[in-house]
């Protein structure tokens, strides 16, 4: 533990004693510290440029099960103290809620091994190294090897950020735990094609470690490979046809299910999946995971939000729902307990299959690759989906033509059982991620 680390936690310590000194029945504190670093370049010129230093305090504290919860940037310590007064008095105000309150401490789970998070690999000493020029340099070489080819006719900028940080939290219970981690990325997005026929795309990376970031030159081929395909798309008759996703596309997929098995969702019956635990959803070829112990993964982290550990929770086990993704309240309202969500989600991700995305596209005789989408158009209560698409047109086993101006929609529920096909490309660049899938059929609107 860090000089830096040991002041913060015990400042935290001590608000944790003066605010039950002040008759807080429960009391947490979170500290996070952080710097930050962006840069976005356009035509080879710096657009913007924000380095910062970042720290934040929250204070959550129950009196009579009655919850006040306030934020400072200043750590003085007349401001903090002034800071808990008023948080008692604004609890004392509030309405009781019998579900209200901190998670109740395990020592046999929460008192973490110091040398845990060593384990995760969230934290790469090397990002701080990179100086300010380096940061500039991958973004203007990015966007300049975009460029070079002809077909691309603008850059809308590419940009390189950064974070290195740390979080602390302590609470009345008898939690006390720290982690730093870190995170880079780097993109470009493009425009190619003539007159009033130009398209957009491009391609974005992140990472926890600097070296697995990939370099410009990738990023690059792929932000052309993205928008050049899209050159002179064409119109569809509207349609139902077997759909593959993308795994960006996936990805969106799979927030839109992480909403409907949010433990929020669920107690607030707000999602299509209430009272659904046990029973068959999907297709036996889908599992989906939360799971925030992958090392180096986007998502992953000692604790969650209230110092609950973070673990494997297996949402789907081949088509059947196991377990709602909860935090401490909506764990207590549901009868559960917390999943370690607290933070929402770590690393939700659709479990990899055997198929390559070559060998999906092959399988479909008249369908739509699916590569991006537009608009919200999803509906948790009823699993509806209904968004503007973009896409290209698969014939025969092969990519045809690019298509635009269609509306791609079906419902989360059919489309579940309807995934055929589960592809091997699954990579852990998001906390919400997944491979390329199958759909057996959607409806494509089109002319």
């Amino acid at each position: 533990m860090s000089q830096t680390t040991q002041q913060l936690t015990g400042l935290a310590e001590s608000l944790v004693a003066l605010a039950r000194k002040k008759g807080a029945d429960e009391v947490e504190i979170e500290i996070s510290q952080g710097k930050d670093f962006s840069v976005e370049v356009r035509n080879g010129e710096i657009e913007k440029l924000e380095q910062a230093g970042t720290r934040g305090l929250s204070i959550r504290l129950l009196k009579d099960q009655k919850t006040a919860v306030v934020n400072s940037s200043d750590f003085k310590h007349e401001t903090l103290n002034h800071l808990i007064e008023n948080a008692v008095k604004r609890a004392q105000i509030s309405s009781p809620d019998p579900f209200a309150g901190l998670p109740e401490f395990d020592p046999d789970t929460q008192l973490l091994d110091p040398s845990f998070n060593a384990t995760l690999e969230i934290y790469d000493p090397e990002i701080e190294t990179l100086t300010p020029q380096q940061k500039i340099e991958l973004a203007k070489k990015t966007e300049s090897i975009a460029l070079q080819d002809e077909r691309v006719v603008n850059s809308y900028g590419s940009s390189f950020g950064n974070y290195s940080g740390e979080v602390i939290l302590i609470n009345s219970k008898g939690f006390s735990g720290s982690y730093q981690k870190s995170s880079c990325s780097l993109g470009v997005y493009l425009q190619a094609g003539v007159g009033d026929n130009k398209v957009e795309s491009g391609w974005y990376e992140s990472s926890l470690y600097f070296q697995q970031l990939w370099k410009p030159e990738q990023i690059a081929e792929k932000a052309v490979q993205r928008v050049t395909r899209m050159i002179n798309p064409q119109k569809v008759k509207t349609q139902n046809v077997p759909v593959v996703l993308e795994p960006p596309m996936t990805r969106g997929l799979l927030y839109f299910l992480y909403q409907c098995v949010n433990g929020r969702s669920i107690y607030m019956k707000q999602s299509f999946l209430l009272d659904r635990l046990q029973q068959k959803i999907a297709n036996a070829n889908v599992s989906v995971i939360d799971d925030g112990l992958i090392p180096r993964g986007m998502g992953t982290k000692p604790f969650d939000g209230e110092g609950v550990p973070v673990r494997k929770n297996v949402v789907i086990d081949n088509g059947v729902l196991k377990t709602y993704l909860t935090d401490t309240y909506s764990a207590r309202k549901l009868k559960m307990k917390s999943t370690g969500n607290a933070s929402g989600a770590n690393n939700f991700y659709l479990e990899a299959g055997q198929f390559t995305p070559e060998d999906i596209i092959k399988s479909v005789d008249r369908g739509l690759l699916l590569t991006k989408t537009m608009g919200q158009g999803t509906n948790p209560v009823t699993g509806d989906i209904s968004r503007g698409a973009f896409g290209i047109w698969i014939e025969n086993g092969e990519l045809s033509f690019p298509v635009a101006e269609i509306t791609i929609s079906g419902n989360l529920a059919q489309m579940l059982n309807q995934i055929e096909m589960v592809g091997n490309d699954l990579r852990f660049n998001s906390s919400i991620t997944g491979p390329t899938i199958k759909v057996a059929e959607m409806t494509v609107s089109g002319i």
